[in-house]
């Protein structure tokens, strides 16, 4: 269940939604974008009763809503028979970033998809590479039926050597040619200790979703903060991926502005006069 969603302040600059959408189509569309259900795929199961119950609207008028963004807008498709709703212009907007922690997540719900003919419409409009081609495997029936095969059907020699070929890529492996994971690896173990395969495939992903300057960031507040651990650095590294951060400069200057909030605080809450409490207040 999603927490929270991001949506472009250039949302209302659109000219579709400037020109073509009333009032009610923006709140709706804000709705379809932003409610619990919506998931990193930009494909989720949601009723029309529930829409309708967090809205406010009829049955009747969430059916009139529907058709009207898959027919005359066309940002959605909706199967009736799943009560799945895809939004399809997410991956232009929500899915430009890869790693690990991402592909992980992209899978697992992809899997879940009942209507792949909704996973090739979102790919549609996916600008990373890598994240389209997966969506468009999921999307690809037959992909799918072979691989199910391949999992259950293990009496055959094909179907032992595409189970052995599967464990093969489940096995940990990072880039010992670069450059630039060397040296934050080295710097883990350095201040952190040993570090694992698996740590040592988080450590390149993650330099490859945000960088790997700011993985070393994370490694050196995890220092200062004397918490040596891989979890509470990459509770550091999410929480930069969720607010968006690109860059160092970026995080440094936040923390200015959270210093600032904080010293302004303090400083209202030292100049609050006290009353003085008289004694011709005291009741006898």
């Amino acid at each position: 269940m999603a927490k929270y969603r991001y949506i472009y302040t250039t949302f209302w600059q659109d000219p579709k939604v400037l020109e073509e959408m009333t009032p009610e189509d923006k709140y709706f569309y804000i709705y379809l974008l932003t409610n619990p259900n919506t998931t990193q795929i930009g494909i989720y199961q949601i009723t029309k009763k529930q829409i309708a119950f967090e809205m406010g609207y009829s049955v009747e008028s969430v059916n009139s809503l529907l058709d009207r963004f898959e027919n005359c807008h066309k940002l959605i498709k909706y199967n009736n028979q799943t009560r799945e709703l895809a939004l399809l212009n997410w991956g232009k907007y929500n899915l430009t970033k890869g790693g690990k922690p991402v592909m992980d997540c992209i899978k697992k719900e992809l899997s879940g998809v009942k209507d792949r003919s909704l996973i090739a419409a979102v790919a549609k409009k996916i600008r990373n590479e890598k994240i389209k081609q997966l969506f468009l495997r999921y999307a690809d029936d037959t992909y799918h039926d072979t691989l199910d095969d391949t999992y259950h059907d293990t009496s055959t020699t094909r179907g032992q050597k595409e189970k052995e070929k599967e464990k093969e890529k489940e096995k940990y492996h990072y880039p010992d040619d670069d450059a630039d994971f060397r040296e934050v690896s080295s710097f883990y173990q350095s201040n952190i200790g040993v570090m694992s395969p698996y740590v040592a495939e988080c450590i390149a992903d993650w330099c490859k979703t945000l960088s790997p300057a700011l993985v070393k960031e994370a490694i050196k507040r995890a220092v200062e903060q004397n918490v040596r651990k891989w979890s509470y650095i990459e509770s550091i590294l999410k929480s930069w991926h969720d607010q968006n951060v690109q860059t160092v400069e970026e995080v440094k200057a936040e923390d200015e502005r959270r210093r600032t909030r904080k010293g302004k605080a303090h400083v209202i809450e030292q100049s609050t006069p006290y009353k003085l409490l008289t004694p011709d207040k005291f009741l006898f």
